[in-house]
């Protein structure tokens, strides 16, 4: 039986899952920039999932959902234990990492690494399948180091489908195992887009995402004339008001934008309630940092924030001279 599949309108737009980046607070964030995005979490692994601080690795607010919840691991059992836990705390979706390249990653037997294992791939994809009722779904790439030929990577997917997965996030490039950094493998291997326009012409029942190099409104539009919908990576988080400016071209008006300023208000709650609560300024304001790029005083806002965001006693209050700033685009940072 293939994974319950999300509503097209729920995937038409999404975020990707970005270790030391993607967590609760960052997200809190990015859903105030876009109601209607499809959220992602750091890759968490399985075993940690069962383990580890759930409060701590899987505690998300209500406000961020739709939600997904992405694992690594190679252990069936595991992995389904991993997803019933995800559906209990409220997750939308379980994702199943098939695309990190790291070292740290490889040496678990997971990540990219399993472009070479589809058997075992579509062997977890079924564990958690008959667990949950929530969907199940792959991230992964076109191939890892040799392997040069389309055909394979359609018999990828194929098998993993075949296991009960309906909805494939492609990362539009392939990666090497070896001899290159995670980032190198995100810009020095080629992009196809085309293998993965061609996956969704040649298996329409299928829901499939594009992922990476997509940094533009027109870049994203351009995608969803070929698939069903865009996944945006680094961008979303360097130009972080790009996605508000997606958000607003296919759910709403693209002339209705909200202003930065008062996207960025819309935090004040969440930022007072967990200072409150012992929380550090610092671990909030480290992902806002980006929202005035390319705008007049948005080398000050940066500024403010990372020089004062770690000092004791930083509050709100930062945030708003921060925002200040940008109002006088000439003055000097104090």
């Amino acid at each position: 039986m293939t994974s319950p599949l999300p509503p097209l309108d729920r995937i038409r737009l999404c975020v990707a899952p970005m270790m030391e980046w993607t967590d609760r607070h960052c997200r809190y964030f990015h859903r105030l920039l876009s109601p209607n995005a499809r959220l992602y979490t750091e890759m968490v692994h399985a075993q940690a999932a069962i383990r580890g601080d759930r409060a701590k690795l899987l505690g998300f607010d209500p406000a961020e959902r739709p939600l997904a919840l992405q694992l690594g691991g190679s252990e069936p059992a595991a992995l389904a234990e991993a997803a019933a836990i995800a559906e209990g705390l409220g997750y939308d979706e379980v994702n199943l990492n098939v695309g990190c390249p790291s070292d740290r990653v490889q040496a678990g037997r997971f990540g990219a690494c399993l472009m070479k294992e589809p058997a075992l791939v579509a062997d977890c994809v079924a564990a958690m399948r008959a667990r949950v009722a929530i969907p199940v779904t792959v991230k992964c790439r076109l191939g890892v180091d040799e392997m040069e030929d389309y055909d394979v990577f359609r018999a990828f997917v194929d098998q993993v489908a075949a296991a009960g997965c309906g909805l494939f996030v492609v990362h539009a490039r392939k990666a090497w195992l070896q001899g290159l950094s995670p980032k190198e493998n995100r810009e020095i291997p080629p992009l196809r887009y085309e293998w993965v326009y061609r996956l969704k012409r040649e298996r329409p029942a299928l829901r499939v995402l594009i992922n990476g190099g997509i940094a533009t409104v027109e870049d994203a539009l351009a995608h969803l004339a070929h698939v069903d919908g865009v996944m945006l990576g680094r961008a979303a988080y360097h130009d972080p008001y790009l996605l508000h400016r997606l958000d607003r071209a296919l759910f709403g008006d693209a002339a209705d934008l909200v202003p930065r300023a008062e996207l960025l208000r819309g935090m004040e709650a969440y930022v007072r309630g967990h200072l409150a609560a012992g929380h550090a300024l610092k671990h909030i304001t480290r992902h806002l940092l980006g929202l005035f790029h390319g705008q007049p005083g948005g080398r000050a806002f940066r500024q403010v924030l990372s020089e004062g965001a770690h000092r004791d006693g930083a509050d709100w209050a930062l945030v708003e001279r921060a925002i200040a700033h940008t109002r006088r685009p000439t003055a000097a940072v104090a």
